[in-house]
């Protein structure tokens, strides 16, 4: 399943009529929609309100981004009701020291492998002990690019005897590296968890196809930065070309058209708007 980022309503509106199946919300991509670094200085509640917002406006089931979990055990069992209550049906927490780091810069440093592991088992067990158990639990793990390939491994089989349903490789540099991680975890026989891979651009995962993906054996595949890397490719050039020239005429052709917006939102103007039930 190939899963769009949406950082906002409007985008996770995008994504649904577009026809995929479920929206991703970054905590990259949250971050810099604010106007900060993925570092980790946002609130829980933040990433909450966007969460919220993009499963209400998209109807989509929505995989969210938890970072390091917003603090330790008691955190990250809050984290997890937190995001169900919001919406979310499931959500990824990683390995990393805060503050973390994007998982494709180099620098980042890990959290010991039982420390990781405890995190993993009490977001596990606030997943089962919530609503109707459905909600999954993804570990991602950044060792590849710390300790290297085999660490990584070592850690996502510790994270899936932890409870995680789901394994996110993160930094994976080849092909190559993302089918021998499937063919590690098909190893776990009956335990083996789903995968998911991140396509993101101008990183150390080369540009590889949903299709291949599928091929290599993973699950899910988010782009969780695109869309809003595709929205300021449009911006800034307009917005230079607007300061420049005093007009945005020649890129009339780049825009979304008033009616098309409204038909997104479902509005008509001059009779009352009704908010879909969900």
């Amino acid at each position: 399943m190939a899963v769009p980022g949406a950082f906002n309503g409007l985008v996770g509106k995008a994504v649904a009529a577009a026809g995929f199946e479920a929206a991703y919300v970054s905590g990259g991509a949250i971050s810099a929609a604010a106007g900060v670094p993925d570092v980790g200085v946002l609130s829980l509640d933040h990433f909450a309100r966007v969460i919220r917002e993009v499963s209400l406006a998209s109807g989509l089931p929505i995989i969210a981004d938890a970072d390091t979990g917003f603090g330790e055990e008691e955190m990250v069992r809050r984290t997890v009701v937190t995001y169900a209550h919001a919406g979310a049906g499931a959500l990824h927490i990683e390995d990393q020291v805060f503050p973390k780091r994007c998982g494709h810069l180099d620098g980042k440093a890990l959290i010991s492998l039982e420390h990781a592991a405890e995190k993993v088992g009490w977001a596990s067990r606030a997943a089962k002990a919530y609503g109707d158990g459905s909600f999954i639990v993804c570990a991602r793990t950044d060792a590849a690019g710390v300790d290297g390939f085999d660490a990584a491994v070592e850690r996502a089989k510790a994270y899936v005897e932890a409870g995680a349903e789901m394994i996110f490789p993160e930094g994976l540099k080849s092909e190559a590296d993302f089918g021998a991680f499937r063919e590690a975890m098909n190893g776990l026989g009956d335990r083996r968890p789903w995968l998911l891979a991140n396509m993101t651009e101008f990183g150390k995962t080369p540009m590889v196809s949903f299709n291949r993906f599928g091929e290599l054996g993973y699950d899910v595949v988010i782009y969780p930065v695109s869309t809003l890397r595709l929205a300021l490719g449009a911006i800034v050039p307009a917005l230079a070309e607007l300061r420049e020239t005093g007009t945005l005429e020649g890129r009339l052709g780049a825009m979304q058209p008033r009616d098309e917006l409204y038909g997104m939102l479902g509005y008509t103007p001059g009779t009352p708007w009704e908010a879909p039930a969900r």
